[in-house]
């Protein structure tokens, strides 16, 4: 609860977003750099690993867990990496917060699988709508899961949905040659490769 409490005190923890829809670039980042976005981000491994990649982009990260932003927003700070901001918030609520054309890259790093409430998936087609309002033409929209079901249900939606599927990697690791930024692990990541889990990719534009 301290973590939660101390956010409002951080200087690139936004407290409210919909103010800004639209205007993030003019009046956040003051640039003109495209605009990333990290749904679920937890301790913002794949925001911060990228904002330091791309110091000429700008990077959010997304998450209703306070206390897991906690730690982003403060290692963003004492990294000294100004390009990455966080908002802790649904992701259910990214349109009420960005605008058509405003985004142009969406990372959905091991979300949460919801084996028993489909419509809650990030990649579900409730989110598929909602990333339409927010995107630039063919942004790239990458998942990394462990789990199967997540996956194939994925793939599935993206098929109903006529999204365009660029790339599909059943076993990450199993490649000879690898993506650079699809080498960056977050906990779970780690976790899931000690338990000897295949890493699963999808990278798609809606």
């Amino acid at each position: 609860m301290q973590r939660i409490r101390a956010l409002s005190s951080f200087t690139n923890v936004i407290d409210d977003p919909s103010h800004f829809k639209g205007l993030w670039n003019e009046d956040i980042f003051h640039n003109d750099h495209s605009i990333t976005l990290e749904l679920g981000c937890g301790k913002g491994e794949y925001a911060l690993a990228l904002a330091q990649r791309f110091p000429k982009q700008n990077f959010i990260g997304i998450d209703l867990k306070g206390a897991r932003l906690f730690i982003a927003a403060q290692n963003a700070l004492e990294l000294q990496i100004e390009n990455v901001v966080f908002i802790r918030m649904h992701a259910e609520k990214i349109a009420e917060v960005f605008s058509k054309n405003e985004v142009t890259e969406i990372w959905i790093p091991f979300p949460d699988p919801y084996p028993k409430k489909a419509r809650k998936r990030l990649t579900s087609t409730k989110y598929i709508q909602l990333y339409r309002q927010i995107l630039s033409e063919n942004a790239a929209i990458h998942l990394k899961t462990d789990d199967e079901k997540l996956f194939e249900f994925t793939l599935s939606t993206l098929q109903q949905e006529n999204c365009a599927i660029q790339e599909v990697i059943h076993d990450l690791y199993d490649q000879a040659k690898r993506d650079e930024l699809l080498e960056i692990q977050t906990t779970f990541e780690k976790r899931h490769l000690r338990d000897g889990k295949n890493i699963r990719y999808i990278r798609f534009s809606v």
